[in-house]
């Protein structure tokens, strides 16, 4: 979305401290089937140490978030990935200073200082140059969902490491996206990692990888909703 775009990443990009390249993906002729496949296209055109990949509806609100971040990587410990939106291992709040949404809201818990995490959000995410030369984005997911969390739990399994960052931007769209493809491309993150997490832990919610997605789905309808509703009011009154 052109008007979009220049309204919120190109403006905020413009004013920056730090010099960057940037690398436009455009699908509007649906050249890409999926996330994945557009951003290791972009990657592949890229020049620098780090890749930051951004949503076009995202303001970076500070003129020096370029800069802060790439302070803030050089002094991370085995750094695969890092981002703004992340939720740590056993843990069920969501750990980030952004905003996002009309009106603004603040969906996690604010930071001080990189923290580790167990996944990201898609929104923005960044990725050293010499680890995405050897870890790709996942390109069987074919979707737009879950390739941040994918990459995230596949870096982890080869001993590096996800944090989320204290940086403050503005995301115009919401996180939670419970689509019909976001289920199907949760299933094959299952498949790849159930025997690896027990748990993932997403900004979108808390998945046991032994459940089978179709409960997930249930629990995503009317009566699932209800459910849910009625389990949580007797565990908070049982408690």
């Amino acid at each position: 979305d052109k008007k979009i775009l220049e309204e919120y990443l190109l403006k905020s990009l413009n004013t920056q401290s730090e010099e960057y390249e940037l690398i436009l993906v455009d699908n509007i002729q649906g050249d890409y089937n999926s996330a994945p496949e557009a951003l290791n296209y972009g990657a592949g055109k890229a020049n620098g140490d780090y890749l930051m990949f951004v949503h076009q509806d995202v303001d970076l609100k500070s003129d020096r978030l370029l800069e802060d971040v790439e302070n803030m990587m050089s002094t991370l410990d085995n750094c695969g990935i890092a981002g703004v939106a992340g939720v740590p291992i056993n843990e069920s709040k969501l750990k980030s200073n952004i905003e996002n949404g009309v009106p603004p809201q603040r969906p996690g818990e604010e930071i001080e200082f990189p923290l580790p995490v167990q996944t990201l959000d898609e929104c923005l995410v960044i990725i050293p140059q010499n680890v995405f030369s050897k870890f790709k984005f996942h390109e069987k997911l074919r979707g737009w969902h879950l390739y941040a969390v994918d990459y995230c739990l596949n870096i982890q399994k080869h001993g590096l490491n996800a944090y989320v960052l204290p940086v403050n931007i503005y995301h115009r769209s919401y996180m939670v996206h419970y689509s019909k493809e976001y289920y199907q491309l949760l299933k094959i993150i299952f498949d790849k990692y159930k025997d690896d997490y027990k748990k993932i832990y997403t900004s979108c919610g808390i998945w046991n990888t032994s459940y089978p997605i179709r409960w997930y789905l249930f629990l995503n309808t009317k009566p699932g909703f209800f459910l849910r509703s009625v389990i949580d009011s007797l565990r908070r009154k049982f408690h």
